[in-house]
């Protein structure tokens, strides 16, 4: 049985979580800040906060109602010039441990209502269909009715979109909704049911898509309704990405991105590589400056891309690349055609891309990660490899959570 006890938060932790110490080892409470007493029910090293004995001054009032159960968020309740400071310290701490000192450039938010992405949840309660996010630590559903992060045309959609996944739901089976706001309307990738629905079922899934005006429907990635194309605008292009695809999180923090990199073009640049590129959220905006090599592993995100390339005027060339770079880095020789290289490898880092940079001679690297450690681990690399590490700028597309975008220019 948990024990409930008095605690003392002393710090964030890097989850976001308040951490006491109880009988000399760490407890971690969500949703209280340092400084704070509080009341917790005790079990291993986490504790669930029954009551705020003497609050914080930097703690305020949530902007959602589900805020304390929705996994979604962690840090509504900290102030907003604290919180900014919280998520540099994240990077900063990861740089002094690969013993890298930069200063920051000041946080870029992107502000509420901006996530043109989310990946939901839904499944059966009885009669009832549950659609959200699941609960901190828990394998407990939240039925969000509102979302201060996302679109408010997500949002807008969450009840009809419980409706159009009845029919896929089983009595124990849970649904996974890729959603993303386009230029032109939602698209919606639904995958985790059981078995395929039957004709007659497929054709009521479609009716329903059309009525809620849907620009696309997929099941697993296979389109079943669509009323147009969905478009997102990347600079000049226009492209369709493929169902469930990756796309930043946010219009605004991409362009953010995009123009940093930008930015660090040398005069006389010709050549730049996107690395990890995807349907090319960054490829657009470099081939306005140079001719561009665009590599990744997702033939279909490359597709997409070519096709947009195809449409879009007034951009150097683009040549893509199916590779995958985990396996097969690009080689200090081949990197050496370039003036820039820019990449945004997944959670986990490119360290393989890395130790090929550090011997190669690129002018310029861009270095996009939404993990700091590894993202650390990669400048250190490159820094021993003979780089200048020249501008941290934090981006805080993944509001009120512990994640943090974050884009490092290094200069040899």
């Amino acid at each position: 049985m948990p024990e409930r006890q008095r605690l003392k938060i002393n710090r964030l932790g890097a989850q976001g979580d308040g951490i006491a110490e109880y009988n000399g080892e760490p407890v971690f409470v969500p949703f209280t800040l340092p400084g704070e007493t509080v009341d917790v029910a005790v079990e291993g090293e986490r504790g669930r906060l029954i009551s705020i004995t003497e609050p914080s001054a930097e703690r305020v009032e949530p902007v959602c109602i589900h805020f304390g159960r929705c996994g979604g968020c962690a840090l509504q309740h900290f102030n907003a010039e604290s919180y900014s400071a919280w998520k540099c310290g994240l990077i900063r701490s990861a740089l002094s441990m690969r013993g890298i000192e930069a200063d920051l450039e000041p946080l870029v938010s992107v502000g509420l209502g901006s996530r043109r992405r989310a990946v939901l949840t839904a499944r059966r309660d009885g009669a009832v269909v549950q659609l959200g996010f699941h609960e901190a630590g828990s394998r407990s559903l939240v039925d969000i009715r509102v979302c201060p992060v996302l679109a408010p045309e997500i949002v807008d959609v969450l009840p009809g979109l419980r409706e159009l996944v009845r029919p896929l739901l089983g009595a124990r089976s849970e649904l996974r909704l890729h959603v993303l706001r386009a230029d032109n309307g939602l698209d919606v990738d639904v995958s985790g049911f059981d078995a395929n629905p039957s004709p007659g079922a497929r054709a009521g899934l479609a009716k329903a898509a059309s009525e809620l005006q849907l620009v696309r429907f997929s099941l697993d990635r296979d389109p079943l309704y669509q009323s147009g194309a969905p478009v997102v605008t990347v600079g000049p292009a226009q492209i369709v990405p493929p169902p469930g695809a990756f796309l930043q999180a946010s219009a605004v923090a991409e362009a953010a991105i995009a123009e940093r990199a930008v930015a660090a073009f040398g005069k006389r640049a010709r050549q730049a590589a996107d690395l990890f590129c995807g349907v090319g959220a960054f490829s657009f905006a470099l081939a306005a400056r140079a001719k561009v090599l665009a590599v990744d592993n997702e033939q279909a995100a490359l597709e997409a891309l070519e096709q947009a390339k195809r449409r879009t005027q007034g951009v150097r060339a683009i040549e893509t690349r199916l590779r995958d770079l985990f396996q097969e880095p690009l080689s200090r020789k081949e990197l050496d055609a370039f003036d820039l290289v820019l990449f945004d490898p997944p959670r986990a880092g490119a360290k393989d891309q890395a130790s090929m940079l550090a011997k190669s001679k690129v002018p310029v690297v861009v270095a996009v990660s939404c993990n700091p450690a590894t993202l650390a681990r990669d400048l250190r690399i490159m820094i021993d490899g003979g780089y200048r590490l020249e501008r941290v700028t934090p981006i805080d597309q993944f509001l009120f959570t512990h994640h943090v975008e974050v884009v490092a220019v290094l200069r040899r």
